[in-house]
Parts: C-alpha cells; structure tokens; sequence
C-alpha cells in the first residue's frame, strides 16, 4: 500500500505536469495577463473596486480577461486578483496562481460580523476557518483544518498595530449558502459555534493554498452585522463601506506585501 508521505498525490497540481499545464492557460486566459507579469506576492479580491483604488495608488498595468482582473504593480512588488464572488471560484484562482510560485497571497475580503461587539469597519484576522463549503473537500478531506499561514497573519496584524489600529482574532465560518439569514436553524448553529465572522470564500482559500502549496493569509473587514436588526448588507451600505474603508484596507495588505517582498525568509513553515 501506497504511503501518501511518501508518494506525490497525481492528483496534486505540483506532482502533474499535465494539470499545471492547462492551470497555466486558465491563468493566462482568465485574467488576460502573461504569467511572467505577475508579482510573487499576490492580493486577493472579491471587488472591482479594490482594483480600482490599487490602480490609482500604485498600478502599472491592467489586464482583463475572460473571467477576472488583475492589476500589477512593480513599485511594490504586488499584484492584486480580482476572482468574483464565492468558493468555487476561491478554488480555481488558488490552485491556478500556483503556477506563477507565489511567495505569499493574501485575500482582502470582507465578512459579516457575528458577535455582538463587532461593528462594521472591524478588522479581523482569521486564525481558522470552519469548511461549511463544498470546494475545500475536493483538495483536503473533512477532518483537516482550515488554517492561514501563520507568518503571513503575523505581518498583517503588525502592521495594523503599528498604525495604532485594533483587529479581532478568531473563527470565520465559510459557506456556499447564500441566503442564511432567513434560515433559524443555521442561525443557531452559528451561535453554538462561536465563530465571529461569516463569508464564502476563506476557508476554501485555505485549504486549497495548503494542497497546492500555496502560502496564503487573509485580512477581513467586518462589512455588515446580518444577526442584528436591519444589519443586512445592502446597495446603499455596501458603498458607504467602500468609500470609508476600501484605501485603509488595501494601504495595510499592500504595505504586508511589500514587506514581505523585501525580506528574504522563508514563508511556508516546511516542505512536503
């Protein structure tokens, strides 16, 4: 009997050149970009408009593809994704950046806030994410966790400090259910979990970046408070949010990025 320690798993996007191959061309195809234009640190986006903010701030180039954006930037050394909306597509751009080798990806994203003492413009650095999801199952089975790679969690959260910031640690729970709110069950199974936060695309990121050997982090900001009464996200908050926290967002990912860039060491903690 085979010992999968021992024996690469074909089915793993580092042990089939076949596969890597034709993640290759999704990349390219997807996003419109040559892959020798993307930076090894690498933001991730649910928002055209992160993309925007990024291009003013720092862009070189813009590219748009058939499914996705990118923006890349060589003054800081990144390159921001946007990839759209759930875990699906949470698992596709995971898998497919393995291509380029990145040396760390962090997602910018946003969640709804589940305790009572968060409010939204929160920061949140997850430290788990709970597999409430169909996408993850297919790189790692059930029993594994969704965890960050710590160091990438540790330079977000020092620079958040540094600018005399505050940010909550704790539990998100990723799902592929879309309209939770109304469903009393869930609702309670959340409280029992304790988790803080809630979203659809964390702990898929998580997973597949640990399969395909990909460092990956995430910083969360509390979008809205679905628990509380009228705390539903809606047209109208949703671009009050942007308008008030978007640049402060994106200064504390681009600025962990960069730093990274800068430092030679190592960010996966072991090889396997």
């Amino acid at each position: 009997m085979n010992n999968p320690f021992i024996f690469p798993n074909t089915n793993r996007i580092y042990a089939n050149s076949k596969k890597r191959k034709i993640a290759e061309d999704i990349l390219e195809r997807y996003t419109g970009s040559p892959l020798s234009h993307f930076r090894k640190q690498i933001i991730l986006t649910n928002f055209d408009y992160y993309l925007d903010r990024f291009d003013k701030l720092c862009g070189d180039e813009r590219c748009k593809g058939s499914a996705m954006s990118v923006v890349h930037s060589k003054s800081v050394d990144v390159s921001i994704v946007d990839f759209s909306i759930g875990s699906p597509t949470a698992a596709l751009i995971i898998e497919v950046l393995s291509t380029v080798d990145p040396k760390a990806v962090l997602l910018l994203g946003m969640c709804g806030g589940l305790h009572r003492t968060l409010k939204v413009g929160d920061f949140f650095v997850p430290t788990a994410a709970i597999r409430d999801e169909g996408a993850s199952r297919h790189f790692m089975p059930a029993q594994v966790p969704a965890l960050p790679t710590f160091k990438i969690q540790k330079f977000v959260s020092q620079i958040i400090v540094e600018k005399g910031l505050d940010y909550r640690t704790g539990v998100v729970h990723t799902t592929d259910y879309r309209f939770w709110e109304f469903d009393d069950r869930f609702k309670a199974q959340l409280y029992e979990e304790r988790a803080l936060g809630i979203d659809m695309e964390t702990a898929t990121l998580f997973v597949g970046g640990f399969a395909a050997k990909v460092p990956i982090g995430a910083l969360l900001l509390v979008s809205d408070l679905p628990l509380q009464r009228n705390g539903i996200k809606t047209k109208k908050s949703a671009s009050a949010v942007f308008r008030k926290y978007t640049d402060l967002h994106l200064e504390i990912g681009i600025k962990a990025m960069s730093e990274i860039a800068e430092r030679g060491e190592h960010i996966r903690h072991y090889k396997w």
